[in-house]
């Protein structure tokens, strides 16, 4: 895929995700903050069905999406898409600003919507400010994203695997807030909506504006092998012949 292709595409899909998360905005407030669809019935379920062993995974699982583990591997995503050091240190600056920004972008929607929270009498877990769009889901679903964009680049085929799993915990981040009682269903959904669109909006500046030699790896045979394959002739040989 070209860079113009990756752009578009990447645009498309944030442009995509942000218009439902406006859709979903409006019912929210127009509803008052109140639950919906299927917040209710979700929130009963989960704290009918609290086990100590489950509560400790979604416990453990809920941590690591915010502190510094997000920030962490977002570092990582950018040393892995790139092979020299100089890179390196400009991706991993990129990938955390992504996510910084992404997450300062995201409270400010959060407090101008102020949407309460689920009763506390259902937390399993301990929670601060308003509910929409989930905080935890938006800060892990953007880092998963940042690492899945990252094997893709490097480990095209083998990373599969790695990148279902990564795309995994993003979700399921998500999950854990709903089913500890510290936030709606569609609070989660919305974190989910405001990563994407906001990764595209991210992945759509950098195919445009970042230099094309950036993501290339010149000490890599494959490399040297396609520049010199794209190396222009020298004009003045054209049409000799070799000298006896």
């Amino acid at each position: 895929m070209n860079r113009r292709d990756a752009a578009g595409l990447a645009g498309s899909a944030g442009l995509g995700a942000w218009t439902v998360l406006g859709v979903l905005t409006m019912v929210v407030v127009g509803g008052g903050g109140a639950p919906l669809w299927l917040d209710d019935g979700l929130l009963s379920w989960s704290v009918a069905h609290r086990p100590d062993v489950a509560m400790a995974l979604a416990r453990g699982l809920t941590a690591t999406g915010t502190g510094v583990i997000p920030y962490v591997l977002a570092v990582l995503a950018g040393v892995m898409m790139v092979r020299t050091a100089r890179r390196r240190l400009l991706a991993a600056a990129l990938c955390t600003a992504c996510l910084g920004a992404g997450q300062a972008l995201r409270f400010g929607v959060m407090e101008l919507i102020h949407r309460a929270r689920p009763p506390r009498d259902d937390w399993a877990t301990h929670a601060s400010g308003w509910a929409f769009p989930s905080g935890h889901t938006t800060t892990a679903a953007l880092t998963a994203g940042l690492l899945i964009v990252a094997l893709s680049l490097r480990a095209p085929r083998g990373g599969t695997a790695l990148g279902v799993a990564v795309g995994c915990w993003g979700l399921l981040v998500g999950l854990t807030r709903a089913y500890l009682g510290v936030h709606w269903f569609t609070d989660v959904v919305g974190g989910w909506l405001f990563a994407v669109g906001w990764l595209g909006v991210c992945l759509c500046a950098a195919a445009r504006w970042l230099p094309a030699s950036f993501l290339s790896d010149s000490t890599h045979p494959a490399a040297r092998t396609a520049e010199e394959d794209h190396a222009p002739q020298n004009p003045g040989r054209r049409g000799r012949s070799r000298p006896a």
